[in-house]
């Protein structure tokens, strides 16, 4: 099921800019039961992204209001939002562009994370690298290009389940769709994104975790040799929600003590 401005609907006119030039940004979130897991932050998320994408206000009370709704008419699976910042405009301006238009989308739960969470991730270094832009950095808008390329590249060597992306200064940032963390002893590290990533909602509910923890917690600027030297890495998203990686190019890992720590709480 799908909806546009609250009412169900599969179709967006050709000229909504999200089509035009995708104008827009979105966030994917966990549904069990009828209910939105992590919501808050997927609100607080998306008025994030209308603020620094200049987008007009957007009315966050009616959009949870409509995200519950579809929620209830689910139940399960997942329930992605996506923001358009309309039709209208000429060319890349948006002078003379109408309100935003709230897209709600409902799909089924992966099948695979299950099965990754029994036997681990493996991962490869990405050739892909990301660009540096420090106003986008974090967001999850809808220019994509980059993660399709990240995947079409693991599809096509078929050797690893997710990628170690890095960006173009050869700074570790994230995975193609999701966001790590590594441990070495009682130390706790995830990139910094600043200048490129998408700062995810459970990336940001595992820093809230650790940092109520007797583990010692640090974002950092790194290459892609911290991870190697680390004890255990893992990888998160809103709907794995925490996975352990058993490999990184040649390095294996064994450890599971993070993982196993932030389980109860993911």
């Amino acid at each position: 099921m799908n909806w546009i401005n609250g009412e169900p609907a599969l179709h967006l006119p050709l000229g909504d800019r999200l089509i035009q030039c995708g104008d827009g940004f979105f966030t994917t979130a966990r549904l069990r039961h009828g209910r939105i897991s992590l919501l808050p932050y997927h609100l607080e998320r998306l008025s994030l992204a209308a603020q620094r994408l200049m987008f007009a206000p957007l009315d966050m009370a009616l959009l949870a209001e409509e995200i519950q709704l579809a929620a209830e008419s689910a139940v399960d699976g997942i329930i992605k939002v996506i923001i358009s910042r309309g039709g209208g405009g000429r060319g890349y301006s948006m002078a003379g562009v109408s309100v935003p238009v709230r897209i709600i989308c409902h799909s089924p739960a992966p099948a695979h994370y299950p099965t990754l969470m029994q036997r681990g991730v493996e991962m490869a270094l990405s050739p892909v690298r990301l660009s540096r832009n420090p106003l986008f950095a974090g967001l999850k808008h809808l220019n994509r290009l980059e993660q399709v390329m990240i995947r079409a590249h693991l599809d096509r060597d078929g050797n690893a389940d997710e990628a170690l992306v890095l960006d173009t200064a050869g700074q570790v940032v994230e995975c193609c769709a999701a966001n790590l963390f590594w441990r070495t002893e009682d130390r706790v590290f995830t990139p910094r994104l600043n200048q490129a990533g998408v700062e995810g909602v459970m990336r940001r509910h595992i820093i809230d975790t650790l940092q109520r923890s007797t583990y010692t917690f640090s974002e950092i600027a790194a290459g892609p040799e911290a991870l190697y030297a680390a004890d255990e890495v893992i990888i998160c998203n809103a709907l794995m929600p925490v996975l352990p990686v058993k490999r990184i190019e040649a390095r294996r890992y064994c450890s599971h003590q993070l993982f196993n720590y932030l389980g109860p709480y993911c």
